[in-house]
């Protein structure tokens, strides 16, 4: 029986996450877990993340997910869901600049206090659903249509452009990262337990991966 563990630093969507995991692939034994013996032997793996990055880097450092993630990203899919994808990152201008764990170059920028479309001014955070255009023909993307909508919780984001590990677009204000990929990694920025038929393919596509 294939293995998907979510990785448990105190910081994640747990509940949500494991229950739409279980929905799409019922063949499938899904752990929550901070063992990282468990996450080693698990043939996916999945970072979520809510909230302050500073909260979840302290944490990540603490219980050395930081390394756990290096080391089983390098042999096995692993999707990190929204702070989570930010964790990935090499740096955040959150809380007044914090170092990420640095397995994508990219830097992960505020929205700003004056975010204007067409001289509208736009609420931070971006809240709610929006289409994601996809920027590379990634396996996780199987049966999900171009344009499909997710759901967004996020105040900070990483830069779509110039960036070589683009999975999808988005756009709030800015064109912004969705979601990135390189080798074994997949990350969203959008919420897909959240994000009803489309999410739940996502999911589903995810633990049918087999990795770069």
């Amino acid at each position: 029986m294939k293995t998907v563990a979510i990785i448990d630093y105190g910081m994640g969507n747990l509940h949500s996450v494991s229950k739409a995991v279980e929905h799409v692939a019922p063949d499938t034994r899904v752990l929550v877990t901070s063992d990282a013996a468990q996450v080693r032997e698990a043939d996916h793996v999945i970072l979520p993340g809510v909230g302050a990055i500073r909260d979840c880097m302290a944490e990540i450092h603490r219980l050395g997910v930081d390394e756990l993630v290096r080391e089983v990203s390098a042999d096995r899919p692993l999707l990190g869901i929204c702070v989570g994808m930010q964790a990935l990152m090499s740096h955040s201008e959150e809380n007044g600049g914090v170092d990420c764990i640095d397995l994508f170059p990219a830097k992960v920028r505020y929205f700003g206090d004056n975010l204007k479309e067409n001289g509208e001014r736009l609420k931070v955070p971006h809240m709610g659903w929006n289409e994601v255009y996809q920027a590379t023909d990634h396996p996780v993307w199987h049966n999900i249509p171009d344009g499909e909508r997710f759901y967004f919780v996020h105040s900070y984001y990483v830069e779509a452009e110039h960036n070589p590990d683009l999975a999808g677009r988005t756009h709030y204000g800015v064109d912004l990262a969705a979601a990135v990929a390189r080798g074994n990694i997949f990350a969203a920025q959008f919420h897909p337990e959240k994000s009803h038929n489309a999410g739940l393919q996502l999911l589903k596509n995810f633990v049918a991966w087999t990795g770069a």
